[in-house]
This record gives structure tokens, C-alpha cells and sequence, in this order.
């Protein structure tokens, strides 16, 4: 399979995972330094958006009723990286943001590029503190 169909069936998937709504997925981000982001406003959605991606279009979101959530990984010598959120949900009244990295295998080859693999999702609206968790 490859990489774009890939990313396709993952967002597809997402679209139904714990209120989970894929808005941007990939390893081209020009957020070069690693971070996970809250963002609950349109304000600070902009911001974000110019700072990531500012020649693409912006997905909406609806800041009434959501909010995003993502993870920069920061820039690598390689590809064969990537994140993805694969849930959230609130545990004693915070909400917790699973995810998963994906490392290059040790003995395997990769192309010698420079990525910076990031996902961002929209998730129900949470004033509360929120979380990230990796899961395997």
C-alpha cells in the first residue's frame, strides 16, 4: 500500500475514533521543532495555520463546539517517521491524547530528506486541562 493511501485509510479511520476529526496529516510541516499544541480559538488556529502551512488552505473548525489538538515532531534527518492522534478522551475530568509515533526500523533504508511529520485533529471542546500520552 502506499504512503498516500495510507494516510487516507488512517484519516478515514479517524473520522469515527473517540470524537476524533482528521483536519491536517503529513511529514511537511514548517513547524520545525517538536510540540504538542491546544489550540481553542480561532485567533490561535490562524496563528498556528501561518506558522505551519501558510501557502495551503485552512481546514475549518467549528471553535463553538471544538477544538484542536496536534503534535509537531520537530524536524529529522530522514523519512520514515510520522504521528498520528489515534484517540482522546477524559479521564477524571482531563482529557488525555493518545498517540503514536513511528520510527524508522534500525536495519532498514529510508530516504536521506529532511521531514517534519505532524498531525492535527479536531476534537470535542474541553475547557479543562488536557494531556499527551504515546501508545503503541
Amino acid at each position: 500500500m502506499s504512503a498516500t493511501m495510507w494516510t487516507v485509510l488512517v484519516l478515514t479511520l479517524l473520522q469515527g475514533v473517540s470524537g476524533v476529526r482528521a483536519l491536517d496529516k503529513g511529514d511537511q510541516s514548517n513547524v520545525d521543532e517538536g510540540r504538542q499544541v491546544v489550540v481553542r480559538t480561532p485567533a490561535e488556529w490562524n496563528t498556528l495555520w501561518r506558522q505551519h502551512s501558510p501557502d495551503r488552505d485552512q481546514p475549518r473548525v467549528d471553535f463553538a463546539r471544538d477544538m484542536v489538538v496536534g503534535v509537531f515532531l520537530g524536524s529529522r534527518v530522514t523519512a520514515g517517521f510520522s504521528v498520528e492522534v489515534v484517540g482522546a478522551q477524559v479521564q477524571q475530568g482531563i482529557l488525555v491524547v493518545q498517540l503514536r509515533e513511528t520510527r524508522p526500523r534500525g536495519d532498514g533504508v529510508v530516504a536521506q530528506v529532511i521531514t517534519s511529520p505532524y498531525h492535527l485533529v479536531a476534537v470535542p471542546r474541553h475547557a479543562g486541562t488536557v494531556t499527551f500520552e504515546s501508545v503503541r
